[in-house]
């Protein structure tokens, strides 16, 4: 086992501590690739060598040093590659590392439901599960021809891997800022659409401010609404062209809200996340004869500066400034 999953158990949307835990992990190994907004892999092949113990010793340590330097628990699965550790992050337990030993993939794999395997989508498991593959020890067994018959000769031979315990994935080192993520909440549970409304500007004008001060824009916007009962609804959006202008981002933030239909619901708390950010410089925006679009792209460049200057909340909409 080398590859570590590791799900650090932050509160909703505190992302903003995730880079000093990857930090952690750092410590141990170089290669680990940041999965917001909790987690992490991280590749152990040289730490191992290096400390002369396994990935679950290595792992143990990690989750004793996160909760005496930061208080924060966190899930643990180790697997030969990145596949099997992801799968075996959701058998495992605070305190209790879920592992799967080199050579043991297909019994880890055989008896759960085709729809666990990473890729394996609904219609995907739905085709299969008519045919009687409704487990991957099922799916491992049949002959790849049936399997390619079934889904494609890619995606067959793929399934066909995965479901042997095949794992050809590796472990990408990146940045955390892959994606930017704010919350508003309510001192209690609001019930005024205009409010909610309101708290959506303001988290996506945040999101705006802080993609253009780091020169990204980004592809998706994920809305998350949090209600009384504890419950959630999460929503994406890709939008029309990579973005980081706040109008363009109200606009889908908005329309995810308004889709939702919600009556009269008690909402605790509304988040925008922010998701597949790319440099502004690589980013193509589509040349409008709207004056107004322009006037207000340069507004915003103004607004920017005086806030960098002043305080975020130097210039802001008359909505929110009541």
């Amino acid at each position: 086992m080398t590859i570590l999953c590791v799900r650090f158990q932050l509160p909703p949307m505190y992302e903003a501590a995730l880079p000093s835990l990857l930090g952690l992990l750092e410590e141990f190994t170089p290669v680990v690739e940041a999965l917001p907004p909790d987690g992490a892999l991280a590749d152990l092949r040289g730490a191992e060598r290096y400390f002369g113990r396994d990935a679950v010793e290595l792992a143990s340590v990690i989750r004793v040093r996160a909760l005496a330097l930061y208080g924060v628990d966190c899930l643990i699965g180790a697997g030969p590659g990145p596949m099997l550790a992801r799968m075996a992050l959701r058998d495992a337990r605070p305190g209790l590392t879920c592992s799967v030993p080199e050579g043991e993939a297909p019994a880890f794999l055989a008896g759960k439901p085709v729809g666990a395997l990473p890729g394996v989508g609904a219609a995907t498991a739905r085709v299969l599960c008519e045919y009687g593959l409704d487990t991957l020890g099922r799916v491992a067994d049949a002959p790849l021809s049936t399997l390619q018959r079934l889904v494609g000769a890619r995606a067959g031979r793929e399934l066909h891997e995965k479901a042997n315990g095949i794992d050809r994935g590796r472990v990408v080192p990146n940045a955390v800022s892959r994606s930017l993520a704010t919350e508003r909440s309510f001192t209690c549970d609001e019930l005024d659409p205009d409010r909610h409304r309101g708290a959506l500007l303001s988290a996506a004008g945040e999101i705006g401010a802080r993609l253009r001060a780091v020169e990204k824009v980004c592809r998706t916007l994920t809305l998350t609404v949090r209600y009384a009962d504890r419950s959630s609804t999460t929503r994406s959006r890709t939008l029309k062209e990579p973005t980081a202008h706040s109008p363009a981002l109200t606009r889908a933030a908005y329309g995810m809200y308004e889709a939702l239909g919600l009556q009269r619901a008690r909402v605790r708390a509304v988040a925008l996340r922010a998701e597949g950010l790319t440099p502004a410089e690589q980013a193509s925006h589509q040349l409008t004869f709207d004056p107004v679009d322009e006037r207000v792209r340069r507004i915003e460049e103004v607004a920017d500066r005086a806030r960098a200057r002043f305080g975020p909340r130097a210039v802001m909409p008359g909505t929110l400034a009541a």
